[in-house]
C-alpha cells in the first residue's frame, strides 16, 4: 500500500509542477487557454493510459498521480463561474462546452491510440 501512494505522490509531484507552470504562463489572455490546456491533456493522457492496461502502480503513478495533478476541476470551476458573475454568460457556456466536449474528445482518442 504504501508504494502505490509513493506512486501517486511522485506522479501528483511532477503534474502539478506541470500544471503551475503552464497556467502561470497561459492564463493571461480572453480565455484561460492554460487550464483548457492542462484539463485538454490530462483528458487525452488519461484515455491513452487506460487503452495502454499499465499495470497498477504505473496506472497509478501516471492516471492518478501526474494527469490528476496537472488536470484542475476546482480551477475550471472558479474560471467558469467568474465569468458568470461577471455577466458574460456566452462565455462562461462557451468555455464549458469546449472544456468537457474536448475533453471526451481527447480522452476518446487517447483511448483508441
Amino acid at each position: 500500500m504504501i508504494w502505490q501512494i509513493i506512486a501517486v505522490g511522485c506522479g501528483g509531484l511532477i503534474g502539478a509542477m506541470m500544471r503551475f507552470e503552464i497556467s502561470r504562463l497561459l492564463n493571461r489572455s480572453v480565455l484561460p487557454f492554460g487550464t483548457l490546456l492542462v484539463n485538454s491533456a490530462g483528458s487525452f493522457f488519461i484515455g491513452w493510459i487506460a487503452g495502454l492496461e499499465l499495470s497498477l502502480p504505473w496506472t497509478l503513478f501516471w492516471a492518478t498521480g501526474v494527469a490528476g495533478a496537472l488536470t484542475t476541476y476546482s480551477t475550471l470551476m472558479k474560471e467558469i463561474w467568474t465569468y458568470w458573475i461577471e455577466g458574460q454568460k456566452g462565455r462562461a457556456a462557451g468555455y464549458t462546452l469546449l472544456t468537457f466536449g474536448l475533453g471526451l474528445s481527447l480522452a476518446y482518442i487517447g483511448y483508441c491510440l
